[in-house]
């Protein structure tokens, strides 16, 4: 649809500005007097290619996690100050740091000035605003709680993203020096071992198997060395071809639960993510299945996202919340416990909050511990590897020491 920009005056005096999407002026002129303003200018946007360039350069960015936490934290602080969401989103949208979002932001102030509610202005950005987070607006709209529900978005926000930070220092540690170690034994391999065969081949002696087995491999990466470069990058954009079907992502979301030692971890994060998830929405009003459905959608894991979709089918046919979570294996005794004492006491949101306040020190301690386990082992990796090629390489001169001793005597 074609964007108009228009200035229309309020019933307090107030010139307004800004653009609408709609199929042609009338449906403009229409929806501005609806809301009672008296129009004083309504065009069409004309697109030049300075503005073409323009969105190309800014949709190369991107709302992050971050942006929507400071968001929620300042509109919030604004609502709870009286201050009117029209004005409010001006303050934050001249205030943002990040281009992409300050655009956001723009389009959702121009789309609550042309008459569209706040959830459903947000919605028209799923890329900023994630379908839970629209859900939550609209319940704090109906009920008239709204600086209350972006209090609780943003405390569910701050603990996700402490939950992400947790798991990601766990990962980054291992990844670097596993890395690093990748990086020296390629760099050993094609540029330094190949000194040294020149060297043993003015020996004219036999060479130990394994130095033999080094310096084949090394040959082996120097006549390929383009391919083995490349191979990475084919192989993660196969995987990711691959993780693109149904089939694939499922196949790989369930090896990824039953893998040692991180499945446990990832378990626990699906655990903690569903129980808030799921508990701030019933808190904030969202009607059980709607929740469980948004809950569904943002599992981040198509197993998981399948245990929910059959717990909503179960309670549209009257059955309980905790037990197809049971049957799914994926849920603790404990979990599915708890959940079902909260259902029989009509506290499930408290339960499902305090459950997940477990598993978020659930996962703090398994991260811990993960992370103390790793480092000696990625080291002990990282020696093994590196004191295999030197002792190889050292072998044949141990050799011909031997040999030299021998014919002096």
């Amino acid at each position: 649809m074609p964007p108009f920009t228009y200035k229309a005056r309020n019933a307090q005096g107030a010139v307004l500005e800004g653009i609408i999407e709609a199929q042609e002026q009338r449906v403009v002129i229409d929806q501005l007097r609806s809301q009672k303003l008296v129009i004083l200018e309504v065009k069409e946007k004309t697109i030049s290619p300075l503005d073409i360039i323009k969105g190309l350069v800014k949709s190369k960015g991107q709302v992050t996690s971050k942006d929507l936490v400071l968001f929620s934290r300042q509109l919030s602080t604004l609502v709870s100050a009286g201050v009117p969401i029209v004005q409010g989103l001006a303050i934050l949208e001249s205030q943002a740091e990040n281009p992409a979002f300050k655009e956001v932001l723009g389009a959702v102030r121009g789309d609550i000035e042309g008459g569209l509610s706040i959830s459903d202005a947000l919605r028209k950005h799923p890329a900023a605003f994630p379908e839970f987070y629209t859900s939550m607006v609209r319940a704090g709209e109906l009920g008239g709680i709204l600086d209350t529900i972006l209090e609780r978005l943003t405390a569910y926000l701050e603990s996700s993203e402490a939950l992400k930070a947790k798991v990601k220092s766990a990962m980054m540690y291992p990844g670097i020096v596993l890395s690093i170690c990748a990086i020296v034994t390629v760099f050993l391999l094609v540029f330094v071992i190949p000194t040294f065969k020149t060297i043993f081949e003015g020996f004219g002696a036999e060479l130990p198997l394994p130095t033999q087995m080094l310096i084949d491999l090394s040959d082996l990466m120097k006549q390929y060395f383009i391919l083995i470069l490349i191979s990475p990058v084919a192989g993660w954009k196969g995987f990711k071809k691959f993780y693109g079907t149904a089939k694939g992502k499922k196949w790989v979301d369930a090896k990824v639960l039953k893998a040692p030692i991180f499945g446990i971890i990832l378990k626990k994060v699906a655990v903690a993510k569903f129980t808030r998830t799921l508990g701030t929405l019933i808190k904030s009003g969202v009607p059980i299945m709607q929740a469980l459905e948004t809950v569904a959608a943002t599992a981040g894991n198509v197993v998981v996202s399948e245990a929910i979709l059959s717990t909503r089918e179960s309670i549209r046919e009257g059955g309980h919340l905790s037990d197809p979570l049971k049957k799914s294996g994926l849920f603790p005794n404990m979990v599915t416990s708890m959940i079902s004492v909260g259902e029989e006491t009509g506290a499930l949101d408290t339960m499902l909050n305090k459950i997940a306040d477990f598993y978020d020190m659930e996962v703090d301690a398994a991260v811990k511990g993960l992370t103390s386990l790793i480092e000696p082992i990625v080291i002990v990796i990282m020696g093994f590897v590196i004191g295999t090629i030197v002792i190889a390489m050292f072998m044949p001169m141990f050799g011909m020491g031997e040999l030299a001793g021998n014919m002096d005597k």
